[in-house]
């Protein structure tokens, strides 16, 4: 019996196999930045002062290709559903040790933006996107937001708590989105 069309008929390894290996890493070796240790050194502080592994922020800051500035809350995100409850420990502990960030709260109803500004570590506030609101409008209401902020979208991530709020982050064309769970863990 032969083998159909795309099988490798048991053979793994072919004639040519470890030339084309060694290219293939030299050519994602080269392709990749050899950055000197001072700048790696200035970036891993600056992934602490953000609050996230290294890995993390060097992944944000490679594909939005500049550092972060900020971070976008959505009220779920920090557990704060309701207007008068308080921000959870654990919480108020992560945002109380970023360095240098903009901390910004995004509130649905029943929360209002007064409410989460008051929450400590939360600097400015705003009224989030409606759940009912066409991809427009929620990439209109995102723009209004990043524009008062007074920088540039792809300088913030989105740290929320569901899907619908990952799409905020997409229609304001941020640098990237992290789940609550990653951020706060």
């Amino acid at each position: 019996m032969t083998a159909g069309i795309g099988h490798n008929s048991g053979r793994v390894i072919e004639p040519g196999h470890s030339w084309r290996k060694h290219v293939w890493a030299k050519a994602r070796k080269d392709l990749m930045p050899t950055l000197p240790v001072e700048i790696v050194r200035l970036r891993v502080k600056r992934a602490a002062q953000l609050g996230l592994p290294y890995k993390t922020y060097a992944g944000i800051r490679a594909s939005s290709g500049h550092d972060l500035i900020g971070f976008m809350f959505s009220n779920n995100a920090l557990h704060v559903l309701r207007d008068g409850q308080e921000l959870p420990a654990d919480r108020a502990a992560k945002l109380d040790a970023l360095v240098d960030t903009a901390r910004t709260g995004l509130g649905h109803r029943p929360v209002t933006p007064t409410h989460l500004a008051a929450l400590p570590g939360i600097d400015r506030a705003f009224t989030a996107p409606r759940f009912s609101d066409s991809w427009s409008q929620m990439r209109d209401r995102m723009r209004e937001i990043i524009i008062s902020q007074g920088q540039p979208a792809d300088r913030f991530v989105m740290i929320g708590d569901t899907a619908f709020e990952r799409e905020w982050a997409e229609a304001a064309q941020m640098a990237g989105y992290l789940s609550a769970r990653q951020f706060f863990r």
